[in-house]
């Protein structure tokens, strides 16, 4: 006869080891990538569970991407700290978690009087098996392009830089060849632990 299996207990909270940082269902986490020499995942906890002794702690998260993890590639109106809410869920070792991050929205982001190494803004959600973004454009404004300042293009109902439109439409071109390359690894971006 089979050994039954150990029921887990879900938790409210992990205190992250080596630290003092507690974190909870719906904060988001840093989490050690296989290779030292690149920056850690950036991840969404969406449950902690135990094994029945409370050993063996596992966090269910949600990935965020990076715009170079991502099917597209980075384009020139990504900023350095924009995130990808994608979904694509895995269930990880919290062993792994390095420490809490921030994911701003976009505009709360803007609003920071100080920006530290551990916040971050989203303002796509992304479908990591289509590469695809909901939504599915925003709008770019570069006003130095033609000679404009900011305060300018602000005036403006709507304003597209024709130069920097076509440079993007050429690099979407570019961007379909590489991603019928990328569609035929669909495994997991991220290894368990």
């Amino acid at each position: 006869m089979a050994k039954p299996r150990p029921a887990k207990r879900i938790l409210d909270s992990y205190t992250i080891k080596g630290s003092n940082k507690t974190i909870k269902p719906g904060d988001c986490v840093l989490m050690r990538q296989p290779d030292s020499s690149k920056p850690p995942y950036v991840a969404r906890v969406e449950s902690i569970e135990a094994g029945s002794r409370g050993s063996n702690v596992k966090v269910r998260v949600r990935w965020y991407y990076r715009p170079e993890e991502s099917i597209g590639g980075r384009r020139q109106f990504h900023g350095a700290k924009e995130v990808f809410l994608s979904d694509h869920y895995d269930v990880q070792s919290a062993d792994t978690i390095e420490g809490k991050c921030f994911v701003h929205s976009f505009k709360n982001y803007t609003k920071l009087d100080a920006v530290g190494n551990e916040d971050y803004f989203c303002r796509f959600e992304y479908k990591s098996a289509t590469g695809s973004f909901i939504p599915d454009r925003i709008a770019v404004y570069h006003p130095a392009c033609i000679d404009m300042t900011v305060e300018e293009a602000k005036k403006l109902e709507h304003f597209f830089c024709q130069s920097c439109s076509s440079q993007n439409e050429k690099k979407t071109e570019d961007s379909h060849s590489a991603s019928r390359q990328l569609e035929s690894k669909v495994e997991s971006k991220r290894r368990r632990r």
